[in-house]
Parts: C-alpha cells; sequence; structure tokens
C-alpha cells in the first residue's frame, strides 16, 4: 500500500486560461507532475464587461473540458479536483454555467471563494522550500495575481499578519484601461495611477508599523517574463528595474517578440510588471522572488495533504488564526476575555466529543469566533451581534470558504442574540451553545475563574473552577446561557466553585 500510485489531474478555469496537470502521487516518491494541458479562454472579459458569460463562451468551456475528460480517461486518473475562480464566481449566471458543464462532461466543478484559491495556491508556494524558508525569514509581501484580482499578504518573521484582496488583476486592469489609452506613454500614466490608487490605501492603513524587506510573486503570467539571474531565486529592486525598462514601453506586438509568447498573453504583461514596479516604490523591499506556483499545483498539495500522501512542515492553521487574531485586534477585541473564552469553549468542544460528533474543521470554526466574538462592540454597543456578524463577512479570512466564513458569523451573530433554529444549521446550533456557554463563564471580563476543568459525568457537564472572586455574576448569566446547551446535547452544565485562598 506503501507504494501504491494515485493519478491525480487538477483543473484550473481561470478568468484568462484553462489549465490542467496529471500528477503521479505516492507516499514514497510525494509528487510528480507528468503532463500539463492549457487553453486560452477569455472568460474574464464577458463577466467584467457585461457581469455574466455567454452562451458561446459557455459552449467552448464545455468543449475543452470535455477534451480534458478524455485526456484523463487515457491516464486511468483516479482522482481529480476541477475548480472555477472569479470569472465564473462573479458572473451572474455562475450556477447555470456550472451546471451546464455538468451536464455536457460530467465534471464536478467546485466555485472557490477568493480566500480559498489563495490559500491553496499558497500551500503550493510552501513547498517550494528555498523561497519559503529564505524569504519568510524576514517581513515579506506575498502577491498573489490573478486575472481578475491581486491578493496581498503581509508576513513579518513567519507570522500571518494581513491579507488583502485588492481588485488588480491583469485582465481586468487591462479590459478597463484599454479603452482609455491609445499609445504606450499615455498607457503607462493611467496605468500607474490605477494601480496607485489602491496600493497608497493598502500600505497607509496596513504597512505602517511594517519594513518590507521581500516581495513574492506567484501568478499565472509571472511565467512569461524570465526574472532568474543565474542561479539566485530572486531579482534585486535595480535588476527588476532594468527588466522593466526594457519590457514597459514595448507594444503587444513588441512584448510577444522580446519574450516569445503568443500576442494574448503579451497583452497582460505590463499590468503585473507595473504592480510591481509600484510595490518596490511602495515600500522599502529589496527583492522579487518569483517561484513559478499556479493554482494547480495547489491543488494537487491540498489533495495529497488531506489524503496523507505528503506532509506539510508548515501549519496553515497557525496562518487562519494569526489572521484573525489580527483582524480581531483592528476591532480592539479585549485580548484578556478573548483569551479566556478561546481556551474554554475548546475545552468544552473536546470534552463532548462523543455528544457533538464533529471534527477538527468545526474545532477550528469555533475557536474563530471565539476570537471574533466581541468585535461588533468596535462598531455598536447597542447592536453588537449584528455588527460582528457583518465584519466578519466583509473581512478577508484566508482559508476559509464563503459557507465557513458564514458560519463563523452567524456564530457570533447569535452569540447574544436571540436564538432562531430556522437560521440556524445544525453544526452552526452546536457551536454556539458552546460559545454561548464559555462567553458567560466571564461575564465580567475579569477572568475571574481560574484553572476550568470540564469533564462529562453522565447527564451532567462539571465545569470546575478555583477562584477566591465572588463569581455570582457568572453564576446568574451561566443559569441563563444553559438552556440551549440543555436543548441541542441534553446533559445539564453545572458550574462548581472550589474557593482558594489570597
Amino acid at each position: 500500500m506503501k507504494n501504491m500510485v494515485t493519478t491525480f489531474a487538477a483543473i484550473s478555469i481561470g478568468s484568462y486560461e484553462l489549465e490542467m496537470k496529471i500528477f503521479e502521487l505516492s507516499p514514497k516518491n510525494g509528487i510528480r507532475e507528468v503532463d500539463r494541458i492549457s487553453h486560452v479562454i477569455e472568460l474574464g472579459r464577458d463577466t467584467y464587461n457585461k457581469d455574466k458569460i455567454s452562451f458561446e463562451m459557455v459552449d467552448k468551456l464545455c468543449d475543452i473540458l470535455y477534451d480534458f475528460s478524455r485526456i484523463m480517461k487515457g491516464y486511468k486518473v483516479k482522482a481529480y479536483r476541477a475548480c472555477a475562480t472569479s470569472a465564473i464566481r462573479e458572473a451572474v449566471n455562475s450556477k447555470n454555467v456550472l451546471d451546464r458543464v455538468k451536464v455536457r462532461t460530467g465534471l464536478d466543478v467546485n466555485l472557490l471563494s477568493n480566500s480559498e484559491q489563495r490559500f491553496i495556491s499558497y500551500k503550493a508556494f510552501s513547498m517550494k522550500d528555498q523561497v519559503a524558508d529564505q524569504a519568510m525569514k524576514e517581513c515579506t509581501l506575498l502577491v498573489d495575481i490573478g486575472a481578475g484580482s491581486a491578493q496581498i499578504t503581509l508576513f513579518d518573521k513567519g507570522n500571518l499578519i494581513t491579507t488583502q484582496n485588492i481588485r488588480l488583476g491583469v485582465l481586468r486592469i487591462r479590459e478597463l484601461l484599454a479603452r482609455l489609452a491609445q499609445n504606450a506613454d499615455k498607457y503607462k500614466g493611467i496605468l500607474e495611477e490605477y494601480i496607485d490608487n489602491d496600493l497608497e490605501t493598502f500600505t497607509k492603513i496596513f504597512l505602517e508599523n511594517y519594513k518590507v524587506s521581500n516581495i513574492v510573486g506567484t501568478g499565472e503570467n509571472l511565467s512569461y517574463v524570465n526574472f532568474a539571474q543565474g542561479e539566485k531565486p530572486y531579482v534585486t529592486k535595480k535588476e527588476f528595474t532594468k527588466i522593466y525598462e526594457q519590457l514597459i514601453g514595448n507594444s503587444e506586438e513588441e512584448l510577444a517578440d522580446k519574450l516569445d509568447i503568443p500576442q494574448t498573453h503579451a497583452s497582460l504583461v505590463a499590468p503585473s510588471l507595473m504592480l510591481f514596479a509600484r510595490l518596490f516604490s511602495f515600500t522599502d523591499a529589496g527583492k522579487l522572488w518569483t517561484p513559478d506556483v499556479k493554482l494547480c499545483d495547489g491543488l494537487v498539495v491540498d489533495y495529497a495533504q488531506k489524503n496523507r500522501l505528503i506532509k506539510l512542515k508548515h501549519d496553515f492553521n497557525e496562518d487562519i488564526l494569526s489572521a484573525t487574531r489580527q483582524i480581531a485586534s483592528r476591532y480592539r477585541c479585549n485580548e484578556a476575555h478573548t483569551q479566556f473564552v478561546e481556551k474554554t469553549a475548546l475545552g468544552i468542544f473536546d470534552a463532548i466529543k462523543k455528544l457533538h460528533g464533529l471534527g477538527e474543521r468545526e474545532r477550528l470554526i469555533l475557536q474563530l469566533a471565539a476570537i471574533m466574538h466581541d468585535s461588533g462592540k468596535f462598531v455598536s454597543l447597542m447592536y453588537p451581534s449584528e455588527a460582528g456578524y457583518d465584519i466578519i463577512m466583509a473581512s478577508e479570512i484566508i482559508g476559509l470558504s464563503h459557507e465557513e466564513r458564514q458560519t463563523v458569523a452567524k456564530i457570533i451573530k447569535y452569540n447574544a442574540k436571540d436564538f432562531d433554529y430556522r437560521e440556524m444549521s445544525l453544526t452552526e446550533s452546536k457551536l454556539t451553545a458552546i460559545l454561548r456557554l464559555a462567553n458567560a463563564l466571564d461575564r465580567s471580563h475579569r477572568q475571574k475563574m481560574k484553572d476550568i476543568k470540564v469533564t462529562l459525568d453522565g447527564n451532567e457537564l462539571v465545569i470546575m473552577t478555583s477562584t477566591y472572586e465572588d463569581i455570582t455574576l457568572e453564576y446568574g448569566l451561566f443559569k441563563e446561557k444553559t438552556e440551549l446547551f440543555e436543548e441541542i446535547y441534553g446533559v445539564k452544565p453545572v458550574l462548581r466553585q472550589h474557593k482558594i485562598s489570597r
């Protein structure tokens, strides 16, 4: 079994290109790329200009994917994952498009949220040991450029600080600005002005206290330009500037000739080069690293990890938690109270595993809700639950699907608001009951209870605490918050105090 090889196909349906990679996976040899097939199809042009994908474009999409499915059969693919990104995600007829693909080709296509898409690409980047290990030792911007948008993620000494999605995708920029500039010089000026508008805001809000040393660039179109300088995995700012000045003033025809690529590809080079040039201008970065990372590479890493065919050195859950704690800090959440509720909620979750039947992913979602549960108070002390919901839904939490983010938001909303079974799934109800109970144990926000121990004893959930404090307030609220827990789990929470002397 250990030497068994799995043939896996990863399919990326992007805004500009369809790509399929065939891989062989085994515990012994890890991941080996066998074949790559790609087709240019500008789905994003329809979506970004007309908000929907045309009938003719869907037909072309289905024809290409049907060819992909035949190639998969030829390779005797045992597993596959096909994913669509912003071009289909943002189209108003996305459901119809995915249904026609299923009917015509038999392929199930997952619609990735932006945070899922970027997180999967980030997993592929983590496999590039030389870049990941060296670049991440310092303050680094990871810039993943897509056709529809760019994801800019700030790391400081390996810790994820923030991640923001900016609508600076190369195809979107090209479509918007092609109508405004008729010559290369004017195009360059308008392009710079357009990019600066978003980057200036990003740097003011998120980079004020950080000195960026490295920029890591990933994305489909970066492979069109050869940034390599000898054996170095990066180019310096000076080396990049030289490449940039040689290319930026050229027409699409001239770029295609110089880079030996199709003219359709060349049209995307200028926006990506300009984005990096402006990032160098707005930061103190001295190096640009360009590992060859695409969504298909991330899809195979994600599949191999989940099926325990490879073991990754990096703890990606810590990235999700780190980013969420940064958001909580931005909304002035009480850190001591949040830590208490987080630890207590996880203690309750672990103590009642046989009652809730939930897994590690649900445990993570509960943890995220605990970290962010008080964020709404920054906006409104009158309606903190509703404000907390809105904050979560408007925040980019890398690694979560839209549905998972909504689950976190609902748990926060009904942590304090009157509970409504009709709006909540069973999992959401179970996690909300746990968070309510944990939050009630620190109603004063003074962390009176020490050394909390949670045990399941027959029909009782016993919460034992050692404290010399007066916990009358917590006792009273605890009794109010046990009703939902009893209804869902069928056990009665009991709070017992072991008083200690001062």
